[in-house]
Order: structure tokens, then C-alpha cells, then sequence
């Protein structure tokens, strides 16, 4: 729910902001109350991508070519062989080649965001933070950018944390599940292990996906497969087959 803490822990992941008590571990930097400077904050920052809600606000630069390098050169690496990777990068966001000399101002608000991602990207980081990064996206849009960041987590061995109310999304591509309610942290598990629990949806008051939805109400007629795993429609329809036999 909103005002459940979700921003603030990923704010304090890459350092935006401090702790006021304990401490932030993100690998092997350890962040304290009332730090002032953090000593390694461009290895901190490479490391942690993050992705704000709407990251399109991010853009600045003259040039798409500009804003997608200008992250990793700020951090250190060699302006040649990032520029080399732009194009790459584009297609990796399903962009055109040819957009790289274009105004980032120009384009769809999809677009933007799009180039924004590829811009939290070329950082390298092997963790990306995105913060409801398909919010006000129309469906095919969403799609496009679930399907982009599982690309990367599997092909590219990227860790993706996704802050979401979609919970669609979540049953499709999540390995695990943390589940915030009023500052504090009240479940982990998988996709299933969560959504099974009706008592845990009724208490953070999220509408469960699409198909559990529809698997608690046939388990109110009678028909239980809410201790089946699924997470398609075809997986949904085999766990009625298999418990109607």
C-alpha cells in the first residue's frame, strides 16, 4: 500500500538517503545514521541502478547518444568504448539505431523512458532498483517493459528489484516476493507462497492477480486449487483439470 516504506528502502539502497538508525548493507559498503559522505558513492551508484517512477524526468541531455552515456562516463569509463555500446543499448530497449543524434524531448513518453532505462543500463551495475517503472503505460507498453527487464535478468544476469502494485506483473516474472506494510517487512516467499494466503492479501488490502481472483472464488464453490502453483492460464486450466478428475 502507499506509505508502505517501498521508496524509502530503495532510496537507501544506492545512498539517496541515510538511515536514522541501524545501517544500510548493500554488498560491501555499509552506510551509518548520520553519514555525511559516503567515500565510494560512484562504485555505491554503479552498482545500484535505480529507476525512478517516472524516469523519462531524468532526461537532460541535447542528444538520446548523450543521455544513455552520459552515466557511465560520469562514473569513470572510457568515453569511446561507452559511446561504442549506444546503439546496442537502443535495440536492447527496443529503439532504432538511428534515434541516437535525436532529442530524447522529441519522443513519446514510452520512448523517454525507454532511453532512460538504457541510460541506468550502460552504468553496468549488476543491480537494477525500478521504482513502478510502468506506471501510466497502457498495457501493451507494460508488456513491452516486463519483457525487457526479464531480458535482462536472464540473459544478461542483471538482478531486478521492481517495486510494483501490479500484481499481474509479479506473478509473471518474480522469483521472490517481499511483501511491505507500514514500514516493516511482514512476508517473503514466492509468487505462490504469497498469493495463496488470503489472509495476508486481506491484511496489506492488494488484489491478488487475475487468476488467483478468479481461484478463490471457484475454492468458495467448492472447487480448491488455490494449492496448486500456477502462474499462466494454461497452468491455471491443467490444476482445474487435474483436481476435477
Amino acid at each position: 500500500m502507499t506509505g508502505s516504506g517501498k521508496s524509502t528502502l530503495i532510496q537507501l539502497t544506492n545512498g539517496l538517503i541515510m538511515p536514522n538508525t541501524g545501517r544500510t548493507i548493500v554488498g560491501n559498503y555499509q552506510l551509518y545514521p548520520k553519514l555525511k559522505k559516503i567515500s565510494e558513492v560512484k562504485p555505491l551508484r554503479k552498482e545500484i541502478g535505480l529507476v525512478f517512477q517516472f524516469p523519462e524526468y531524468q532526461l537532460f541531455q541535447d542528444t538520446i547518444e548523450k543521455d544513455i552515456s552520459f552515466g557511465p562516463i560520469n562514473l569513470g569509463r572510457n568515453k569511446v568504448d561507452v559511446l561504442k555500446e549506444v546503439p546496442d543499448l537502443l535495440k536492447l530497449v527496443d529503439l532504432p539505431a538511428d534515434y541516437l543524434k535525436r532529442s530524447p524531448f522529441d519522443l513519446s513518453g514510452g520512448q523517454k523512458r525507454r532511453v532512460a532505462i538504457a541510460g541506468i543500463i550502460a552504468t553496468n551495475g549488476n543491480t537494477l532498483v525500478l521504482d513502478e517503472p510502468t506506471g501510466g503505460l497502457d498495457p501493451q507498453g507494460e508488456e513491452d517493459f516486463m519483457n525487457i527487464f526479464d531480458k535482462l535478468n536472464k540473459e544478461r544476469g542483471k538482478r531486478i528489484i521492481i517495486v510494483t502494485h501490479n500484481m499481474d506483473h509479479v506473478l509473471k516474472i518474480a522469483d521472490n516476493v517481499i511483501v511491505m506494510h507500514k514500514g516493516e517487512v511482514i512476508s517473503t516467499g514466492t509468487p505462490f507462497e504469497v498469493f495463496s494466503d488470503e489472509k495476508l492479501l486481506e491484511k496489506i488490502q492488494i488484489e491478488p492477480p487475475k487468476i488467483y481472483k478468479l481461484a478463490f472464488k471457484l475454492k468458495k464453490q467448492g472447487l480448491d486449487v488455490t494449492k496448486k502453483e500456477f502462474r499462466t492460464i494454461e497452468e491455471f486450466a491443467k490444476a482445474i483439470k487435474e483436481h476435477r478428475k
